[in-house]
């Protein structure tokens, strides 16, 4: 069993239970999903670059990445019905822990200047969401293999009906908040 499970299990589920005083073992907020997104912008131009940015994300997630393709034509944006617009990975069960644990102790912590996520980015419902400048501080990527460094968007999918149980739920994962209000 993953490290950061055998914890949700043993101590974060009963500090959760116990702080909000639930009563029902159902209502206990867990995480749902993970989903890493890419929207490649120019790149998609580039059958090349795309490819390469859908290898990394897949070498990030550990499970093969999806590249979307524009559903409908934007004459603004200069883009055509399914045209590739993006790249995405959805994690769930085994493979989200194993994200999220390399996320939390390896990932970020490599990030220079790194004070903290913002404590903004929750939705109102639970979920949270916040963007990495680029790829790089994962260990499994490799500089000489990049052909162009990109961001990423992650969105933290949870069972929680509010952003304060959200927000307790990632901080005893260990999601390193910035401090403040």
């Amino acid at each position: 069993m993953n490290r950061l499970k055998q914890l949700y299990e043993n101590s974060i589920k009963p500090a959760i239970v116990k702080e909000f005083d639930i009563k029902n073992s159902m209502l206990i907020p867990k995480l749902d999903k993970i989903v890493i997104s890419v929207g490649v912008g120019e790149s998609s131009k580039d059958e090349k670059i795309l490819q390469n940015m859908a290898d990394t994300i897949s070498l990030i997630a550990g499970q093969k990445a999806v590249i979307t393709n524009a559903k409908k034509s934007i004459a603004g944006f200069k883009v055509r019905e399914g045209f590739p617009v993006g790249i995405k990975v959805t994690l769930r069960k085994d493979n989200m822990f194993v994200f999220l644990d390399k996320l939390v102790s390896i990932a970020l912590p490599r990030v220079k200047d790194f004070r903290g996520l913002s404590r903004d980015g929750f939705d109102g419902r639970g979920n949270y969401n916040f963007g990495l400048d680029e790829q790089l501080m994962f260990p499994e990527v490799e500089y000489d293999k990049i052909l162009k460094t990109h961001g990423m968007n992650i969105t933290i999918v949870t069972t929680a009906n509010s952003d304060k149980e959200a927000f307790k739920l990632l901080e005893l994962f260990g999601v390193p908040f910035a401090k403040g209000k």
